[in-house]
């Protein structure tokens, strides 16, 4: 069996941060969504939980982070090609999210969202061949790495 991540994220509004991710393309799994939590499904290996911040509470003793005004975490999910960042920016942006900084260095681009919660996602793509580590091909495809 694949290894799996679950991102457990705390939403002041179950349904309301339901229906965004559901608005990025992502499926819901209603085997383990109630009032209380909602499963979302972003590859067979990625899920995101939101919980209520009543439910979040029952897995931790810290308190839950208020995520409009501090940052707790960035969850960086790569694409597969750099044109995908625009898509999943797009829909996250008509559903309501908040644009962050982009980077771009040639060889690798990101561009970043916050969830109606403030939660922080980098949608990125890496040049297969800075992935792989090949940094004489990199320079040599993207002569501007060098300099940076």
């Amino acid at each position: 069996m694949a290894q799996q991540v679950f991102i457990n994220l705390p939403v002041s509004d179950v349904q309301r941060a339901r229906t965004f991710y559901q608005a990025l393309g992502w499926t819901l799994n209603p085997d383990f969504t109630d009032e209380n939590a909602a499963a979302i499904v972003i590859s067979d290996t990625i899920y995101v939980m939101l919980l209520s911040h009543d439910h979040f509470r029952r897995f931790t003793p810290k308190a839950v982070a208020d995520t409009s005004t501090t940052s707790a975490a960035i969850h960086a999910l790569s694409v597969e090609a750099p044109e995908q960042i625009d898509d999943l920016l797009d829909k996250a942006l008509e559903a309501g999210a908040e644009e962050g900084a982009p980077q771009d260095y040639g060889f690798m681009r990101s561009r970043t969202f916050n969830d109606p919660d403030g939660h922080q996602w980098e949608i990125m793509w890496m040049d297969p061949i800075a992935a792989a580590g090949d940094w004489e091909a990199v320079q040599a495809k993207y002569p501007q790495a060098a300099a940076g």
